[in-house]
């Protein structure tokens, strides 16, 4: 007799799919068939496809702005630099009047000290000819007349801080001079940027080098106004161009129609 049983056996859960594993050594990439992506388009210029980073952009349409719009005259001449001649002589000279940096001033406040405490009178010498920098003390030094030389950089930004003080320089009668870079004038003085310097005076040594620079950046700059406000006029994109020239084109035909029926 059969049992009652169910003999049946339950049927097996059908396996799961096994996820593969990356492997990281070969990590996968999926090719790109958009414009500039992996398969190029032979004997064709695919930059302006190109996105670029924001401060390229930036710059690029700084530059553009800058050719299109008409600039001041006060703000042009800072496109007018020393040459490369002067420069050179200007930085031998303000490499001898570099001022102190942080860890000279220590080791000289360190050895005061040690003077004092052992009981000597310290040596009060009088100050070393150094440069002078920072915005405000190079202002207060042309109002008094003791600056006897400013060097102002021509990429500061914004340009409103230093825009007025070529200006100031030439009503104070104090010769002054627009330098690339001011990093370089940073370096100078230990900093990392530095907006304009001023030299107050020189050691004996240096005296006619430094009237030399005078009378030349007098002439270059403080008297060459006209030079640099003539000029900063807009220069039109491409298809302007073409576009103002085919209007031209067309004005000149219609005064020769004219010319021709009279």
């Amino acid at each position: 007799m059969p049992s009652g049983r169910n003999t049946k056996k339950a049927a097996k859960a059908p396996k799961k799919p096994e996820k593969k594993t990356a492997n990281p050594l070969f990590p996968a990439r999926p090719r790109n068939f958009r414009v500039g992506g992996d398969i190029r388009v032979k004997g064709r210029d695919l930059s302006r496809f190109v996105k670029w980073p924001r401060y390229v952009r930036i710059q690029r349409q700084r530059e553009i702005l800058k050719q299109r719009l008409s600039v001041p005259p006060a703000v042009n001449q800072f496109s007018h630099c020393l040459e490369k001649n002067q420069a050179t002589e200007l930085f031998k000279l303000l490499n001898k009047y570099r001022p102190e940096s942080k860890t000279e001033k220590q080791e000289r406040l360190a050895a005061k000290a040690e003077a004092v405490a052992a009981g000597e009178t310290p040596d009060h010498k009088k100050a070393a000819n150094q440069i002078k920098f920072g915005l405000k003390h190079v202002t207060a030094l042309i109002e008094e007349k003791r600056a006897s030389l400013v060097v102002i950089a021509s990429d500061v930004d914004p340009i409103e801080l230093v825009v007025w003080m070529p200006a100031l320089c030439r009503k104070m009668d104090v010769p002054y001079a627009i330098v690339k870079n001011r990093s370089r004038l940073g370096a100078l003085v230990h900093q990392k940027t530095a907006t304009c310097l001023a030299l107050t005076s020189v050691n004996p040594e240096d005296a006619n080098t430094l009237r030399t620079l005078q009378d030349n950046f007098t002439a270059a700059f403080n008297e060459s106004k006209m030079k640099w406000s003539k000029e900063g006029k807009p220069i039109m994109g491409l298809k302007t161009q073409k576009r103002l020239e085919k209007r031209q084109k067309q004005v000149e035909a219609e005064l020769a129609k004219k010319r021709s029926l009279m």
